[in-house]
């Protein structure tokens, strides 16, 4: 029974990767059906009205790529999917042209140093109540809890140390590498490597502590309805995965924007991890457009399409967002 469904798609890497992993992989989760969902305050009773078809993957894949520019600087704005099968051919024509025209690569967040890392997850991804995360759940969600664990074959005590956000998101990547998704093969692995090789500069939009603070600093209520939601649709993530990325692919911002605002309009979770870090990114671009050179912006998808997206935040400041046709 699905409790609660956050509004917009979230579920991250539980270790390193950007947190519009997190928004890939509620997408994943939400896609396969459209939910109909009561608030949290109303007991959240939720329906599935009707299953989706998975778009099939095109056998030539054309992400959608935007460009802004002025006399002198040009910044490309590219959407990103965190975690990928290996095989899939994206890296080419025009995406390829814009990323070696550019001399600068900006992601959501740079390579973290392991040991930095280390430090980061245990100050915001590990409890310090003293209260085992099993014991905070009811006993209802808790039995559904420990049979999730049983059927990933993870042993049940495994995640009695972690924040509910943080069970969540590791809890949620299982089911994809199981499905042949590798961590390691997402779009970013491919464009800093290449941007080393090339000697491209690196810049960051955010830190490893920024992106996981973002969860750390929900309320543990909404944590906790996060996991449950993450416990009642682990058997949805892989299709909807599929389905996304195949969207991705084809270049529909449309149906991303529809995946992305599909359920229950959770504004605390809509406005934290997606509303305002778009924001602060088109302050980032605004100021950048006042320095000469050649850009390539790489961030989730989600956060170039709808309403709350990147390019409607620049549009607000004046800018022309031109997307590439190709």
């Amino acid at each position: 029974m699905n409790r609660f469904l956050p509004s917009k798609p979230w579920l991250p890497n539980a270790l390193l990767l950007p947190i519009s992993l997190a928004l890939s992989l509620i997408v994943a989760a939400c896609s396969p059906s459209k939910i109909s969902v009561a608030s949290a305050g109303d007991n959240a009773v939720a329906t599935q009205e009707a299953t989706i078809t998975i778009a099939t993957m095109p056998a030539d894949p054309d992400p959608a790529l935007w460009v802004l520019k002025d006399d002198d600087t040009t910044i490309y704005l590219f959407g990103t999917v965190h975690i990928l099968k290996p095989g899939l051919s994206w890296f080419d024509e025009a995406v390829k042209d814009a990323f070696d025209e550019s001399e600068e690569l900006v992601t959501e967040m740079l390579d973290p140093d392991p040991a930095e890392m280390v430090k980061v997850v245990n100050d915001l991804a590990i409890d310090k109540t003293g209260i085992s995360l099993r014991d905070k759940l009811t006993p209802e969600d808790r039995a559904d809890y420990e049979a999730a664990m049983a059927e990933l074959k993870v042993p049940v005590a495994s995640f009695d140390p972690m924040d509910p956000w943080f069970a969540s998101v590791t809890m949620s990547l299982i089911p994809l590498v199981q499905a042949g998704y590798d961590a390691n093969k997402g779009v970013e692995d491919d464009l800093t490597a290449s941007a080393k090789v090339k000697g491209m500069k690196l810049v960051g939009l955010e830190t490893p502590r920024e992106q996981l603070g973002f969860f750390d600093n929900l309320p543990e209520d909404v944590q906790i309805r996060f996991l449950n939601f993450t416990v009642d649709s682990l058997g949805e993530v892989a299709d909807g995965m599929e389905n996304m990325v195949a969207q991705w692919a084809l270049g529909n911002t449309d149906a991303l924007a529809e995946l992305m605002n599909a359920g229950l309009d959770e504004k605390i979770l809509y406005e934290t991890l997606l509303v305002r870090r778009n924001a602060n990114w088109a302050k980032w671009v605004e100021k950048r457009m006042e320095q000469p050179g050649t850009v390539f912006l790489a961030v989730g998808a989600g956060h170039l399409a709808g309403e709350g997206s990147l390019q409607a935040q620049l549009e607000k400041k004046g800018f022309v967002i031109n997307r590439i046709e190709y």
